[in-house]
């Protein structure tokens, strides 16, 4: 299985993309699970209420973030490659975080949480037949295929370890 083609997603999600160069989904998902546990052992509980700025999330709302974003991109994953017609909701990613209660959640219990939904991806996606990669459907009324989610997912972690690197002082 290829890259997913610029057409397979909308623009903005390009960000994610491109920082998967891996050629093969399956490959890409299982190293990127050896990378995750990797970046999340960086993370001391001294840093885990830290935010790097005023109205910024803190390390544990960027973690629940990062859980509640590939939850719902897995399950795009999952409809479209069932065939659901109908247009996938969108999500406010700052009004699930404020609702989201991270602030009262241990790191270690965030962290074991998003191993195992990563787990859970990866599960996902080696079900799927190349039929199914191939398959597009709507998510807040944009086209998008089962492939291209499988990318986002992956690069969209790639992203939040970068800003936590970068803005955040973890793995420096």
């Amino acid at each position: 299985m290829s890259r997913p083609a610029n057409d397979q997603y909308p623009p903005f999600y390009e960000t994610y993309v491109k920082l998967v160069p891996e050629e093969n989904i399956l490959s890409a998902l299982s190293y990127s699970m050896q990378q995750l546990k990797q970046d999340l052992s960086m993370i001391g509980i001294q840093k885990a209420d830290y935010a790097y700025a005023p109205e910024k999330w803190t390390v544990k709302q960027l973690l629940q973030h990062a859980i509640d974003a590939e939850r719902i991109f897995a399950y795009r994953a999952l409809c479209i490659s069932r065939g659901e017609q109908q247009s996938l909701p969108g999500f406010d990613e700052n009004a699930y975080a404020v609702i989201a209660n991270a602030q009262s959640r241990h790191l270690k219990d965030l962290k074991e949480e998003m191993l195992t939904v990563r787990l859970s991806t990866i599960q996902l996606y080696q079900g799927f037949d190349s039929a199914m990669f191939k398959k597009t459907g709507l998510a807040n009324q944009k086209l998008i295929s089962v492939l291209a989610l499988g990318y986002i997912i992956i690069g969209h972690w790639r992203h939040h370890a970068g800003v936590l690197q970068t803005k955040y002082g973890i793995g420096e």
